[in-house]
């Protein structure tokens, strides 16, 4: 399945007319299937490259090495999260993965900051944490620029999100799904789920497997283009918009067996707001027809809950 795409120098860079064409665009895509690939995206090809190499780096640490960085009394919020650890929300069975998590870094003296448990420095890569961090800067940038694409798709103020953006509770998560070794019980290396936050950036992994479940039912592959970025609905922008946007329902199943001896990485940055954004359904977006759906709950008491039902905090 070909996704929507969207190109954000038209938001960034057009004329009005341009940049009205581009929001239309962006809100029809995310009401009628929930994803989009986005080019002009802000995150260059240096920075992927390099991205992708120093995570590889470190997943191919030994595994005593890469335990010295798992901290379960951050919820996973931080650091390492071993294979087998999380799984999806409704299932019992562990996704097939591990993965290393890098939170904000506030330098602006913003008091949030206590509110942040400090990142996970891997020394044996020097490289490792630095590129995650600018890379972090780059995917929240373009996030705060997608997010006010959709500010004015709900015609709200442009900047209704700033505020909760900046130094917000967003997490860049590297995953890394170890070859397949033996006959798997499931063909689902990521069972189906929904996001947590408000929207999801993933450049391109590093092989297929990302299917979404389109308005028919239907279990559908995603392809991207390299230069192109997937951006797709959280929950907490469903909650917010009361199912006028929908959270995307999406899963990694299993590559063909000839390539079981593949590993795949994927990183996605899940752009957060600041834990006490509400999340009551917009005024707008409650009427007759659509009776508010949701009760009224913070940012962050919803990442708590969630957190909890997919076995990262106790």
């Amino acid at each position: 399945m070909n996704i929507p795409v969207a190109d954000l120098a038209e938001f960034l860079n057009g004329d009005a007319q341009t940049k009205q064409n581009f929001v239309a665009q962006l809100g029809k895509a995310y009401e009628e299937v929930g994803f989009v690939a986005v080019k002009n995206h802000g995150i260059s090809d240096a920075m992927i490259s390099d991205l992708y190499k120093y995570v590889e780096q470190f997943f191919t640490l030994p595994g005593e090495t890469k335990k010295k960085y798992e901290k379960p009394e951050l919820s996973g919020q931080r650091g390492y999260t071993s294979f087998g650890t999380e799984h999806a929300k409704g299932f019992e069975a562990a996704d097939l993965k591990e993965f290393f998590q890098l939170g904000q870094t506030v330098e602006d003296g913003d008091p949030v900051k206590d509110q942040y448990p400090d990142n996970v420095v891997v020394p044996e890569i020097p490289e490792f944490t630095p590129t995650m961090v600018s890379a972090y800067a780059d995917f929240e940038k373009s996030g705060m620029s997608l997010m006010q694409a959709i500010a004015l798709f709900l015609e709200l103020d442009e900047h209704y999100f700033d505020e909760y953006i900046h130094n917000g509770n967003s997490i860049l998560r590297a995953i890394y799904y170890p070859p397949i070794t033996q006959e798997p019980k499931s063909a689902i290396r990521a069972e189906q789920h929904e996001d947590i936050n408000l929207i999801t950036l993933l450049v391109g992994a590093s092989a297929d497997g990302l299917q979404i479940l389109n308005m028919q039912g239907e279990w559908v592959p995603v392809t991207s283009l390299p230069e192109q970025i997937v951006v797709n609905v959280g929950d907490m922008l469903q909650r917010l918009t009361n199912n006028r946007l929908k959270s995307t329902t999406h899963r990694v199943v299993n590559p063909p067996k000839e390539k079981w001896a593949t590993p795949r990485f994927s990183i996605p940055f899940f752009l957060h707001p600041r834990s006490e954004m509400s999340l009551a359904c917009l005024d707008s977006c409650v009427d007759e027809n659509h009776p508010k759906a949701y009760e009224d709950y913070t940012a962050g008491q919803y990442l708590d809950e969630r957190l909890m039902e997919i076995g990262l905090k106790k």
